[in-house]
This record gives structure tokens, C-alpha cells and sequence, in this order.
């Protein structure tokens, strides 16, 4: 029996009323649509992590490996495991929470960063192993979970808006449009997003990495031509290759350390949260697609994609990045017929073989990788339209979800206001017996946290 006769086999492909051809072509498809990531998440993180006898870029091919290694792990899983045509990476946000709020806006050190990620990645495992994803689900308020892709979307925006420099400080209003034109930097950023958007508006597998590597090219053929010189729209030098990720790899021990219980208490919450939801509701929706789900609207043995989900992000911690999550981008290789694990095989597969690619990530300039930053950020705004917005508490806990969080450059400070605000309007409207006992709970615990911290009592 040769390869194809076993792997076909193996992943059942035939009963799932699929082939082998097209369970390739639609893993290489969801590879497309989702490797933006190994060029935008270590950007993204090496605003935060700082290694000492390494210089940023150096820093950058790190994550890339780390990213790439995780995103290979928590895919093979998905496919070894749940035989679910998934792919897994580094989250979009999470990796902008972890960087923007955790190691920058609260000072705490990246290794503890990435030790909360690592404990969050264990409870998750705990709780998918004894099939409590129900109970949790119900301690959080529906509107929160319906708003916190929104909220993650504008967050996402706001962060891509300033690498870019479309919007920088201002003195009297915080911020402001920046000097666009006058510089290249904006400019080259601006034609890229353009391009970028018209690519997805029309449907073009990979899109996003086809927006950024042209930006880049372009940059770059612009240096070599003469008009900018080196350091101006590309890196000012480009460091040898860099596969040695030790430095990174292991740094989660050092950040279980030292703690303040409090504090990490809540980017631990912050992390498990946004990744159990992201994740169900990404697994839901790519679902529709391929017809995966039951009469009730559930996909059948979800706690196994969950488990894959649980181990990438363990793994990717103690790689050296941010929480692993269930790609929705999944859903193009499910449109071109994917419906087994084999699919999320070829995805795994096709990560791995990208460390060859880890040198072209040191050549791409910023405002290149932040393109995919403000194109999904846009992206995620579609989830605004499941909140039912003639509802008071929807209304008030969404709205303040979704606002909070690029105001406060925070997602944890967004969910909270989401979560306190539910059953204050809920009790404000005599509809107190809808809200769960465990949903006080924790919005009481919100707010004591916040007074202590907002006092600097804690961090």
C-alpha cells in the first residue's frame, strides 16, 4: 500500500466524501490564507520581547520559528487527534494583547507573559479533558462573547493605524492623522493595504501574504532603484540567518518565578477567555461550510479541536509566542472540499516546510507585515452584527466590550467592562434571574480588582 493508500486510509477520506487531490489542494489553500502569520506575529511580539545580545531583527526570525513550530503542533494535533480539516497559529489579537497590554502597558516581563500563557494553556486542557466546556460557557455573558471579535477587530485597527503612521500622537486630542504623504513609510503602506484589500474583496487565495510580500518587494525595489536609500523604506541591514531560538524556547520558567498573583490572575483569565471563545466560535463557524455540524447546531465531538487548540497554545509557550488558536481562514481550504484531518496534515506540513522561508522574514519592512494587522482587524468587525442591539444589556455590555478595548489599548479591560456592565443593566431592568450566580461573581471580582488596581495597589 503506497503513501496516498495509507494517509487516505488513515484519515478516512473516502467515508467523508472526499479524495486525496482535494483534501491537498485545499490544505495548501488554508496554508495560503493563513501564513501571513509567520511574518506578522513575530513583528508583532518583538515589540515586546527584548533579548539581551540580540538585535530586533535577530529577535523577529526567533519568534518566526517558534510561531511556525507551534502553528505545525497545534495543526498536527487537530489532524492526528480530531481528524478536523483546521489549521491552528499564533491568534491575531492575543498576540496584540500580550505585547501592546501585558508586557508594555502593564510592565510585566515577557517571560511571565509567557508563563501566563502557558498556564492558560494547561487549564484549558484541564477543562477539555473533563468536558466542562459547557459549564463554561454559561459563566459568561452572551453579549461579551457575541463582541469581543469586534472589539479584538478595532483593537487590531488602531495598532495596524499607528505602525503605519496613519495615525500618530497629538498633544490636544491624543491622537491624529499623521503627515501621510510626505512620508514613504505611509505611503508604500497605504498602496499595500489598498492592494491587499482588492485582492480579498475578489476573492484571491492568500491575499494577505500576497499584499505584504508585494509591499515589501516594492519597498525594496525602490531602494535598489536608487529613489530611497537603505533604512528608509527597508532594513538599514539584514542580520545572517537566525535558527537558534534558545534564548526564547524555555523562558516561561524563568517568568513562573516571580508573580503578582492578582495581576497575572487576570491576563491568565484574559487569555483563556478570548482563546476558549475565539476558538468555539471559530470551529462553529467554519463548520457551516462544510457541513459538519448537527440538527441542534453543534459540531459533534468539539472537545477534541478544543484539546488541539489547548496543546498548540501550551506548546507555542514553551516555544517562545503568544496563545494558538483555530485559524478562521480554515473555512477557504473547507469551501475547496476539505473534510479530514489530512487537510490539516498538508497545512502542518506546509508550516514546517516554511522555516526554509525564516531569512525572507528578516527582509520585510513593518509597515509590510502591519498590512495584515488593519486587513483583518476589518475583518473582524462583521461580528458586531450578532448583537442584538435593541436589548439594553446587549446594547451596554457589547458597546462597552467593543469600545473599551482600542480606547484603553487593552482587551482585558474591554471584556471586563462587558462583563461588570451585563448584570447591573440586567438587574436595572428587573430581568436579575437571567443572570448566573458564577456571572456576579465574577463581575464583583472585576471590580475589586480594578479599584486595587486603579489605586496602584497592584500592578
Amino acid at each position: 500500500m503506497g503513501i496516498v493508500d495509507t494517509l487516505t486510509a488513515r484519515f478516512d477520506v473516502e467515508g467523508h466524501g472526499s479524495d486525496f487531490r482535494t483534501e491537498l489542494v485545499a490544505g495548501i489553500t488554508t496554508f495560503l490564507a493563513m501564513s501571513y502569520i509567520i511574518v506578522v506575529n513575530p513583528f508583532i511580539l518583538a515589540e515586546a520581547i527584548q533579548i539581551p545580545g540580540y538585535e530586533f531583527i535577530e529577535v523577529v526570525q526567533m519568534i518566526a520559528i517558534a510561531t511556525i513550530l507551534a502553528s505545525a503542533a497545534g495543526t498536527l494535533v487537530m489532524a492526528v487527534y480530531a481528524n478536523r480539516p483546521f489549521g491552528l497559529a499564533p491568534g491575531m489579537g492575543l498576540n496584540a494583547f500580550f505585547a501592546f497590554t501585558v508586557v508594555i502597558g502593564l510592565g510585566i516581563p515577557w517571560q511571565t507573559a509567557l508563563a501566563a500563557v502557558f498556564v492558560e494553556g494547561l487549564l484549558f486542557i484541564a477543562l477539555t479533558a473533563v468536558g466542562a466546556r459547557k459549564y463554561v460557557i454559561r459563566l459568561f455573558p452572551e453579549p461579551v462573547k457575541r463582541s469581543v471579535g469586534a472589539g479584538i477587530g478595532l483593537f487590531l485597527l488602531f495598532i495596524g493605524l499607528q505602525e503605519l503612521r496613519l495615525v500618530v500622537p497629538d498633544d490636544a486630542t491624543l491622537v491624529t492623522l499623521g503627515a501621510v504623504f510626505g512620508n514613504p513609510w505611509s505611503i508604500l503602506g497605504i498602496l499595500g493595504l489598498g492592494l491587499t484589500f482588492a485582492l480579498w474583496a475578489r476573492g484571491i487565495t492568500g491575499a494577505v501574504i500576497l499584499g505584504i510580500l508585494t509591499t515589501a518587494l516594492s519597498g525594496w525595489l525602490l531602494t535598489l532603484g536608487g529613489v530611497f536609500e537603505r533604512g528608509v523604506v527597508t532594513p538599514e541591514s539584514l542580520p545572517a540567518a537566525q535558527y537558534d531560538i534558545t534564548p526564547l524556547a524555555g523562558a516561561f520558567l524563568e517568568g513562573l518565578a516571580d508573580i503578582e498573583p492578582l495581576t497575572f490572575t487576570l491576563v491568565v483569565f484574559t487569555f483563556f477567555f478570548v482563546d476558549f471563545f475565539d476558538t468555539a466560535g471559530t470551529l462553529i463557524g467554519v463548520s457551516q461550510f462544510g457541513d459538519f455540524l448537527d440538527e441542534d447546531g453543534d459540531l459533534p465531538e468539539m472537545d477534541e479541536p478544543l484539546m488541539a487548540d489547548a496543546v498548540g497554545t501550551t506548546v507555542g509557550a514553551m516555544l517562545g509566542t503568544s496563545t494558538v488558536t483555530t485559524y478562521i481562514e480554515s473555512s477557504a481550504g473547507v469551501e475547496e472540499g476539505g473534510r479530514t484531518g489530512l487537510t490539516a496534515l498538508v497545512v502542518a506540513a506546509g508550516f514546517l516546510l516554511s522555516l526554509l522561508a525564516v531569512p525572507v522574514v528578516a527582509a520585510i519592512p513593518a509597515y509590510a507585515s502591519f498590512i495584515a494587522v488593519i486587513v483583518v482587524g476589518v475583518m473582524m468587525l462583521q461580528g458586531v452584527t450578532e448583537v442584538d442591539w435593541s436589548d439594553p444589556a446587549w446594547a451596554v455590555s457589547a458597546g462597552l466590550t467593543v469600545t473599551v478595548m482600542p480606547f484603553a489599548y487593552s482587551i482585558a479591560d474591554g471584556l471586563a467592562a462587558g462583563i461588570v456592565a451585563y448584570p447591573l443593566i440586567k438587574v436595572a431592568t428587573g430581568e436579575y434571574d437571567d443572570v448566573d450566580l458564577g456571572q456576579y461573581a465574577i463581575a464583583a471580582l472585576l471590580v475589586v480588582y480594578y479599584v486595587l488596581q486603579t489605586r496602584d495597589v497592584i500592578l
